[in-house]
């Protein structure tokens, strides 16, 4: 009976040890990315992140939230990597020790969205700030993502560089991402302001149109960082090495540049051009 009960014993340890190491070979083939919406909601991650997986055999579970969020999260160990597009918080976040090796991506632009009959008359302008006081002026509907993510981080600071606090009925802070704040503006006929990539991923869906662009304020670049590992031990610093490796790579800058939606570019890679 005695003989009985050790190899039962042997054998339940063996197993049990079994599933402990194929718990940790799991966790070592498992990233987690918090990335802004802007990258999700224009279908880039659907193309992105398979290669990336069929290349080195690690699964990524994407978050897709704001910029200040997507830094939260990173700030306090909860995923091993982010994507981000709002250079001085990201910074800071590097700065402040959270994160370590940032490299550039890939970069589109910020424009301002309107109804085709342009209420606020700003299209003439050219100018983000020149624009965003018109549409104060004239109190015409402007949807804020009111989220702090890195396309309100931009919105706030044209608004500071205007000189103007926005307030009352015609300011709608939405605390939603690009996606929903395009459709709640399309549907109050207002303005707002989009990466432009999310706007050519939905352009076929709403009535908005480009009323202006190319200012140099309206530059939109990304970047991405790992956490550092010296700060939260647990982080998976080697696959978050490995995604930024591929990322930057011929291969991952190929995916970036050749990614299209209704024929137009979304997104411009950074390293390999």
């Amino acid at each position: 009976m005695k003989k009985l009960l050790l190899f039962i014993l042997i054998i339940s340890s063996i197993y049990t040890f079994g599933i402990f190491a194929e718990g940790q070979n799991e966790i070592s083939v498992r990233l987690k990315l918090a990335t802004t919406t802007s990258t999700e909601n224009t279908g880039l991650l659907d193309v992105l992140i398979p290669a990336f997986t069929a290349s080195t055999g690690i699964d990524v579970d994407v978050i897709a939230v704001g910029t200040g969020k997507a830094l939260a999260l990173g700030e306090n160990g909860d995923v091993d990597i982010i994507m981000v597009h709002a250079r001085s918080r990201e910074d800071a976040f590097i700065t402040e020790g959270y994160g370590v090796n940032r490299r550039d991506l890939m970069h589109n632009d910020f424009v301002v969205l309107g109804p085709s009959s342009d209420p606020a008359d700003i299209k003439s302008t050219g100018s983000a700030v020149e624009a965003f006081k018109k549409i104060s002026k004239s109190k015409t509907d402007f949807v804020s993502r009111g989220d702090d993510s890195g396309t309100h981080t931009r919105e706030k600071e044209l608004w500071l560089s205007a000189g103007i606090s926005p307030s009352g009925t015609w300011y709608k802070e939405a605390g939603q991402g690009m996606g929903a704040v395009i459709t709640m503006t399309n549907d109050l006929e207002g303005y707002t302001l989009s990466d432009r990539g999310t706007f050519l991923s939905m352009k076929d869906k709403v009535d908005l149109v480009v009323v202006v662009e190319g200012d140099n304020n309206l530059f939109n670049p990304y970047g991405i960082i790992a956490v550092n590992p010296a700060l939260h031990e647990h982080v998976n610093y080697e696959g978050s090495m490995r995604l930024i490796s591929f990322l930057t790579s011929k291969e991952g800058q190929t995916i970036i540049g050749n990614f299209r939606k209704n024929g137009e570019q979304l997104f411009y890679p950074d390293v390999i051009k």
